[in-house]
């Protein structure tokens, strides 16, 4: 339910990740003065006025993306049976990782292949901030199965 705190950190993980299904989450300056950007789509090369044409399509990424959200969110209505939910949780808290680890390889790969400078932006944050929710709705789920395990001791 909405009511626990873990909910409410599943939810703002699935919120963060909505949020890199549109828009570039990673934007580079290139030596010539073009703008190269990571996208859900893909890596895309271009400029505000000219417009931006797809370079490389990077779909490992955008399913992690669409895999995190929707695994956030189908985490959340498995209230009940708890075991599940951690191991859910677990699997989330490891997609994250991965999320993170592509877009520094990524990032990487454009700052060697097309020699880009990145441009700091809010969204380059965001994978680390679903990375602290994600551990701490799996902490809040695993202190809630400890309490209930400790109260059926108790009866």
């Amino acid at each position: 339910m909405i009511q626990r705190i873990q909910s409410l950190y599943l939810l703002l993980t699935t919120l963060l990740s909505l949020l890199f299904l549109n828009g570039s989450f990673l934007s580079f300056f290139n030596k010539t003065g073009a703008v190269i950007k990571i996208t859900f789509k893909g890596i895309e090369e271009g400029s505000t006025t000219q417009g931006f044409a797809l370079i490389d399509k990077l779909l490992p990424l955008s399913i992690v993306l669409i895999l995190i959200s929707a695994l956030s969110l189908i985490t959340i209505f498995f209230f009940k049976k708890r075991a599940v939910q951690i191991w859910l949780s677990g699997i989330l808290i490891g997609l994250v990782s991965f999320l993170i680890l592509a877009c520094g390889h990524s990032s990487y790969l454009i700052m060697t292949k097309y020699s880009g400078e990145i441009v700091p932006g809010v969204k380059m944050a965001l994978p680390f901030l679903m990375l602290i929710f994600s551990i701490l709705a799996y902490r809040g789920i695993k202190k809630d199965d400890q309490l209930v395990k400790s109260n059926d001791r108790l009866r």
